[in-house]
């Protein structure tokens, strides 16, 4: 016999869960009592949506589901906003939720929340148990669908009595992957594609990846002389310096590249589902018709025709396709490689910043610096804002579990999930960049960092607004400024008053040996940058596009 707070830690030992994020509750006390004795690693956070944010994180570096446990009510409201972040992202995570006893139930009882219609619209599935001895077979069925076709995050609902309760149960067994694979028909049928192509084009996006995937990607790039994009925030698919990449295909597109791929004939796109931000508000590939070709391969067939209708469906996972059509060769040498060439050059003019702008810091030689000074593996993160602009246009990356920012644009990502990075690579370098806004929806995270002794660097950009907001509303509504403007606190100071590092920048020139300070001093560690507002973009200032308003 025993109790379900026993049979849930021993499902996620059978599972091979060695991490949870967790905020404590009362309601799932028995749990938390079961971990005691578990050697599950339990990380302790500060508010649900960064603990939920964290468990994103690791199911996006890793593919295997985050775990994230959090008590009822405001505890699993809170947490929705990571919700939220994976099924956007095809990330696998499962949130465990404590719930009110089952004598309790549909009274509105203390925190009482129904999960199924909460989070019926923004997880892969939702259930409550109401069987205790049916723990293992619910938490082993949770990572299957998390991981099995279109990944994404699956809600389990506790009753209190549920994990309290003691009943026999059987073992619990490890869930078994699922893997779909492309057909020799498919794979014959896009090599004709190809081979009948004058202009072709592959974008590289949503999970399911992995280094070996990638390198079987570069292997067919280089095979075909094939030019190859990166969706928005998938850019560690691809080396940014290899002589086949393009760029990045999400908000604020080189227009030689947007050009490039509406004026292609065959799109091969590889694992994305080519949502709102990557397609320019479906302008690339028009839907539902797109005036290329295209050849749509995602893991899951739910996707395959939901937006586009492609010329050549394939149902595979990224790794299971490119590791197939590695093995396919060109019937005649590429008639496109030069335009390959003319890509990567274009990719390369766009991706080097500038040297100056608005105010006395300027981001451009900043984040040329990161480039050089950073190794080939460190981990950046980030959350949203016009910020992230500077990261994604000019850091080149070189490899594959790299990269971990929200698809879906959610603020106050960033951090979390840097202490989520580094918790699992505690020996490579682990940088989040957040905005002034950004930092302060999660930056409580950063005690969870020096709880741990988790050495991350926090690159926070102050320009005292909600930049991208801000921007819009200069487009807009010209000089009717509301709402936007922040009075932050010195984050330089919050970073020493929670125990870690802080530096303060206000000159390009002391941004390095500040840099150099934080790593060097072994703490977590806050960078912050006064940035004047001005500087929005890195093509045109607030006063250019009021102007232009």
């Amino acid at each position: 016999m025993k109790t379900g707070g026993q049979l849930i830690v021993e499902a996620l030992e059978a599972n091979g869960t060695d991490r949870i994020f967790c905020v404590p509750g009362e309601s799932y006390l028995a749990v938390l009592d079961a971990l005691h004795d578990s050697p599950i690693r339990t990380i302790v956070c500060r508010q649900e949506g960064g603990a939920a944010m964290m468990a994103d994180c690791q199911g996006r570096l890793t593919g295997q589901p985050g775990i994230c446990f959090v008590t009822r009510g405001p505890g699993a409201t809170n947490a929705s906003a990571g919700i939220h972040i994976a099924m956007q992202d095809s990330v696998p995570l499962i949130l465990f939720i404590g719930q009110v006893a089952s004598h309790a139930k549909e009274r509105e009882a203390f925190q009482e929340v129904d999960y199924k219609r909460f989070f019926g619209d923004i997880a892969k599935w939702v259930v409550e148990i109401d069987d205790a001895a049916r723990i293992p077979e619910f938490v082993t069925r949770a990572f299957a669908v998390a991981t099995s076709g279109r990944p994404g995050p699956v809600v389990i609902s506790l009753p209190e009595d549920m994990l309290t309760s003691e009943v026999e149960a059987p073992e619990a067994l490890p869930y078994t992957p699922v893997e779909t694979y492309p057909g020799a028909a498919e794979l014959d049928a896009l090599e004709r594609l190809l081979n009948g192509a004058k202009r072709p084009f592959v974008i590289l996006g949503g999970t399911r990846w992995n280094e070996e995937a990638v390198a079987h990607m570069r292997a067919i790039s280089e095979t075909w002389s094939l030019p190859v994009g990166c969706s928005f925030r998938r850019q560690m698919l691809f080396d940014h310096l290899h002589a086949n990449y393009a760029g990045d295909v999400g908000i604020g597109i080189n227009p030689k590249l947007a050009a490039q791929i509406k004026a292609a004939d065959v799109v091969l796109l590889i694992g994305g589902r080519m949502g709102e931000m990557p397609s320019s508000d479906y302008t690339l590939l028009k839907s539902p018709y797109p005036d290329q070709a295209l050849v749509h391969v995602h893991a899951d067939a739910g996707e395959l025709g939901r937006v586009y209708r492609p010329t050549l469906a394939i149902n595979a996972s990224p790794a299971a396709f490119v590791e197939a059509f590695a093995k396919r060769k060109p019937a005649a040498k590429p008639v496109w490689a030069a335009e390959t060439e003319k890509a990567h050059a274009a990719y390369l003019e766009w991706s080097t910043p500038p040297k100056t702008g608005p105010g006395a810091v300027h981001m451009g030689p900043i984040l040329e610096y990161l480039g050089k000074a950073l190794p080939e593996d460190a981990i950046l993160t980030n959350g949203a804002g016009n910020y992230a602009t500077w990261v994604h246009r000019f850091y080149r990356s070189r490899r594959f579990g790299t990269q971990a920012a929200p698809t879906s644009g959610s603020m106050g990502y960033g951090t979390p999930a840097a202490v989520a990075a580094k918790a699992l690579y505690p020996d490579r370098t682990v940088v989040a960049f957040a905005g002034d806004g950004c930092f302060l929806m999660n930056g409580q995270e950063f005690a969870t960092a020096v709880q741990y002794d988790l050495p991350i660097i926090v690159i926070v950009v102050n320009n005292g607004i909600y930049g991208t907001i801000r921007m819009h509303q200069e487009r807009e509504y010209p000089g009717r400024v509301v709402a936007t403007d922040l009075k932050n606190p010195d984050f330089a100071a919050l970073a020493r008053a929670y125990g870690g590092h802080g530096e303060m920048v206000e000159k390009t020139a002391d941004f390095a040996p500040a840099f150099e300070r934080a790593r060097a001093s072994g703490k977590p560690a806050i960078v912050e940058i006064r940035l004047d507002p001005e500087a929005i973009t890195p093509t045109r200032t607030m006063t250019q596009i009021r102007d232009k308003a």
